[in-house]
């Protein structure tokens, strides 16, 4: 496996983030999706990465850059590896680039429910655990807000 920095001209990078974007939406209650789109992600403080197996792409992820920590987006694994490690290396590769930049904390916003549950089972493991609001993110029923110190 292969991670790398991609600029989102890769069609496969863009159809696995469509996907990732479309069922945010359809699964998240009115007013709760915090999903960026293709152009929220091409934005100065975001590092968009790919994980690849050859031609093969097998995740996505994103690292915000914020004051003083950085941000988790868009992880997302291809539908065919789920469960395979490749969403794992990704958040690896993400905590790995956070603590390059300085950053002594990561923090992510997610969803619950079935659809969410294998990336809160990531995110458990590797010990993230609840935050308050950050960025404008609200913890709620729906959206849970995590933080892990990588200091």
């Amino acid at each position: 496996m292969e991670i790398r920095r991609t600029d989102l001209s890769e069609p496969e990078v863009v159809a696995l983030l469509e996907l990732h974007h479309g069922e945010m939406e359809q699964f998240s209650p009115p007013g709760t999706c915090h999903v960026l789109d293709l152009s929220g992600l091409k934005q100065p403080n975001i590092e968009v990465f790919a994980a690849w197996d050859g031609a093969s792409l097998l995740a996505v992820g994103a690292l915000k850059s914020h004051d003083g920590f950085g941000e988790i987006k868009s992880m997302r694994a291809a539908p065919a590896v789920r469960g395979k490690g490749a969403g794992r290396a990704m958040l690896e590769h993400l905590i790995d680039r956070a603590r390059e930049h300085g950053f002594r904390e990561v923090k992510l916003e997610t969803g619950s429910g079935p659809v969410f549950e294998a990336a809160l089972g990531l995110y458990d493991n590797f010990g993230f655990t609840p935050c308050s609001s950050f960025e404008g993110y609200e913890p709620g029923e729906f959206n849970k807000l995590f933080a892990l110190d990588i200091g």
